[in-house]
């Protein structure tokens, strides 16, 4: 069966098509050409931004379940759908701080995710537990621990059988011989919740870390004589997940640090099991996680994860922060493909490629997908 799509400004990963006609065939991207050469068979007018799917590196959860030590096969299916239902294509379902016996469990989930070829499942991301717990965040800090031999080798096996294996940790809590290893296994080291100085982050990063986790959250903030860990990236060439919901950064600073790094900033949402559902209560080890007003938050008032969905983080940088639109939508699809290997099967539209698109309104709302 042929589509065409007709009537939208396409962006297909670096810049908007514009008067062009996007042809589908099955579930496969046929062409994309100027309108006037398209076929009159199968035309539909849609009025918008047609996109590639977007990806989304840091999902806690979704569908109403957290990713935890009892997370299988059923529960990744349930918690890729929930997010295909909101516009994300693929996802890095994502275990926080936990025992080792709870990664391990995610890992063979993941495994068999991979087996199975769960629609929407990339891979995994290990967010913990070797973390500093002076910037625990809402990790358990009981659980925090340095990373050990054994770990190690666990972490390395995994990123061999796994699509894509993001790790995440902390300087302070892994050596460089540790960070290096993992990224000759393939895995993508982030550094995240920690409070090391500039110099620790840049030997982190010449060991082979890659990126770091939720920009400015959880880590050693710029001081004019202390560029911490925020100041390593901005002054680097790094990636960077960034949480786009304008209460885990302020939209001033967002525009700050994407203005110091025209390229490598990608979105996240950060989000937890109420993506895709109307809860308001969630439990996270075993401490109440509140839904209140778009922001997620233990009893003490921590934050706890993003209430927020890619489709509104694009919103926001174009809206709130002044981002050109062919960036933030590429921060959503075609940077993080690449970060973590995938540019040549995910976040751009060509011809040849699987029909992962999505539809969004003039005011980037999801309006319609096609995973």
């Amino acid at each position: 069966m042929m589509q065409v799509l007709t009537g939208a400004r396409i962006f297909d990963g670096a810049r908007f098509l514009d008067g062009h006609a996007l042809v589908i065939e099955g579930d496969v991207i046929a062409a994309i050409l100027p309108e006037s050469e398209a076929p009159a068979q199968g035309r539909r007018a849609v009025d918008g931004i047609l996109a590639p799917g977007f990806l989304d590196l840091q999902v806690n959860g979704g569908g109403g379940l957290m990713v935890d030590g009892a997370t299988d096969l059923a529960a990744l299916r349930q918690i890729c759908a929930a997010h295909r239902g909101l516009g994300t294509a693929g996802v890095l379902p994502t275990l926080i701080t936990d025992t080792a016996q709870a990664t391990a469990q995610v890992v063979a989930a993941g495994i068999a995710a991979t087996d199975a070829q769960v629609p929407g499942f990339l891979g995994l991301h290990l967010e913990g537990p070797h973390l500093d717990p002076r910037r625990k965040g809402a990790h358990d800090p009981g659980l925090i621990r340095p990373m050990g031999d054994d770990d190690l080798a666990r972490l390395c096996e995994a990123a061999r059988r796994l699509p894509a294996l993001m790790v995440t940790l902390a300087p302070e809590a892994a050596t460089p011989q540790q960070i290096a290893a993992l990224t000759g296994a393939g895995a993508v080291v982030s550094l995240g919740h920690s409070d090391c100085d500039y110099d620790t982050a840049r030997a982190a990063l010449a060991a082979g870390a890659r990126c770091v986790t939720h920009l400015f959250n959880a880590m050693s903030q710029i001081g004019h004589r202390a560029p911490g860990l925020a100041g390593a990236v901005l002054s680097g060439d790094a990636g960077a997940g960034l949480i786009a919901d304008g209460i885990h950064v302020h939209p001033a600073v967002m525009r700050l640090a994407l203005a110091a790094r025209p390229e490598g900033i990608f979105l996240v949402s950060d989000c937890m099991a109420f993506a895709g559902t109307a809860l308001t209560e969630m439990q996270l080890g075993g401490r109440q996680v509140l839904r209140r007003d778009g922001r997620l938050t233990l009893a003490d008032g921590t934050l706890a994860g993003a209430d927020l969905s890619l489709p509104q983080a694009v919103a926001n940088l174009v809206h709130e922060v002044g981002i050109a639109p062919e960036r933030a939508l590429a921060m959503a699809s075609s940077v993080p493909a690449a970060l973590i290997g995938l540019q040549d099967s995910h976040g751009a539209l060509a011809p040849g490629r699987r029909a992962e698109i999505v539809l969004l309104g003039r005011d980037f709302a999801l309006r319609e997908s096609w995973l």
